[in-house]
């Protein structure tokens, strides 16, 4: 599989018809397709790669380090699928497939559900419970 998850940053800045990206954010659902459009005349950076939610919001950006190289396979006509995964404290991280691979989402963590080695930790803590 030729896939990988990337992050999306800016999410705390307006859009410029004064949506509120954060908002869109938590109206994103998991698997939904997210549309990466690159902003050759952004003044900020040229290499901008712009998200957009499947409701045609932005979101953010893609972060100026994998900017330049996704921006350069979508110019040079490399199919990229793009998926939202999940909300983040930075803003959010979506999924993409190459060459033609459909972007799957990644397994839930199972690890929280499980304690841990008894040997690595010295305590498994009491699951919480609501006073009745």
């Amino acid at each position: 599989m030729k896939q990988m998850s990337l992050h999306v940053v800016g999410a705390n800045h307006p859009n410029a018809d004064g949506g509120n990206r954060r908002f869109e954010i938590l109206l994103c659902v998991p698997g939904e397709p997210i549309e990466l459009i690159p902003e050759p005349k952004n003044p900020a950076d040229p290499n901008a790669i712009a998200v957009f939610s499947s409701r045609n919001v932005q979101i953010g950006y893609l972060t100026a380090d994998r900017a330049p190289w996704i921006g350069g396979m979508l110019r040079n006509g490399r199919p990229i699928e793009a998926i939202f995964q999940a909300a983040t404290p930075a803003g959010a991280a979506i999924r993409i497939g190459f060459d033609g691979d459909h972007p799957v989402l990644p397994p839930a963590d199972a690890t929280r559900a499980t304690p841990p080695d008894p040997a690595t930790v010295e305590f498994w803590p009491d699951e919480i419970y609501p006073d009745d």
